[in-house]
């Protein structure tokens, strides 16, 4: 007998599960320096790196795409948006973000991530309890 009022538990993956946030933070870190670095070269600019305290800014909890037009405007910078197929190469605001989850792939393949036990422990709890649980990702 389930002694809870709902029947349904949904968690979201990044932040509730896994603890994401530094392989997220070191993507963003080397997909916005390597184009703010390639654009300094190009220009008179000069090169200023991307910090944890723009990601926390202008990045974390926004969708990919708001994040890094958030980012780019609080530089000055304007890009065209691309699409969905453009590569990590293009200088777009898709091929950033494309540019962004490659990098966050290879990182999760080298670094892993630590999971939230405690998270862990609630999801069995309320398995065990009759709720049904779900784990969604974006």
């Amino acid at each position: 007998m389930n002694k809870y009022a709902f029947k349904i538990a949904i968690f979201d993956m990044d932040g509730v599960i896994t603890q994401t946030a530094r392989v997220h933070t070191a993507s963003w870190k080397k997909a916005f320096d390597e184009f703010l670095q390639k654009r300094a070269e190009q220009t008179s600019e000069s090169f200023q790196e991307f910090t944890v305290k723009d990601y926390l800014e202008y990045v974390d909890g926004k969708p990919r795409l708001k994040g890094i037009q958030s980012f780019l405007s609080s530089r000055g910078i304007t890009l065209p948006p691309g699409n969905r197929e453009d590569p990590p190469e293009a200088e777009t605001v898709w091929g950033i973000g494309t540019k962004k989850n490659s990098m966050f792939r290879v990182l999760l393949a080298e670094q892993g991530v630590d999971v939230y036990e405690h998270t862990v422990k609630l999801i069995r709890h309320f398995r065990e309890n009759g709720i049904k649980t779900a784990v969604v990702s974006s």
